[in-house]
């Protein structure tokens, strides 16, 4: 297995942080059209990117495979220090801000993965002629929408 050495300014090529992140090239460049990675230019206008950027580009990864929208990525790593190395407090500030959200998400992909079973088990795939979770339709009073899902509980 080839081993990536660090450039000799201590910043990493593209391919240095590809390799290094398990990111491919192009995604990379899509983060900085994004505006996720704000890589420098060398002299010869090549991208190097500080080896911080290993951390955002972990913690991006992180947030899409949970389903964060990129912009709301975008605006937590804007809350970021730019030319230094975030410190584990500027990550657990950071962390409190989508607390609350990922603790609704998690009580929403609960409540999915508990409840799909039961309307798609008897095969209706229906909920206005289902007769055992909607009869005759009632929850068409409640409004337009997922009623099961957007009501209080």
């Amino acid at each position: 297995m080839d081993t990536v050495h660090p450039s000799k300014d201590d910043r990493l090529t593209v391919g240095e942080v590809a390799a290094r992140s398990g990111v491919p090239i192009s995604t990379l460049h899509f983060y900085e059209r994004e505006g996720l990675l704000a890589p420098e230019r060398d002299d010869a206008n090549r991208r190097r990117y500080r080896r911080a950027e290993l951390r955002r580009i972990s913690f991006i990864r992180v947030a899409q495979r949970v389903g964060i929208p990129l912009a709301e990525i975008r605006d937590a790593l804007d809350g970021l220090p730019d030319r230094r190395i975030p410190t584990r407090r500027d990550w657990m500030h950071l962390s409190a801000r989508w607390h609350e959200a990922l603790e609704r998400r998690i009580a929403d992909l609960e409540h999915l993965r508990d409840d799909l079973a039961t309307c798609i088990g008897c095969g209706c795939l229906s909920l206005g002629v289902c007769t055992l979770e909607n009869p005759a339709d009632r929850l068409a009073a409640a409004g337009p929408g997922p009623r099961r899902w957007t009501e209080e509980d």
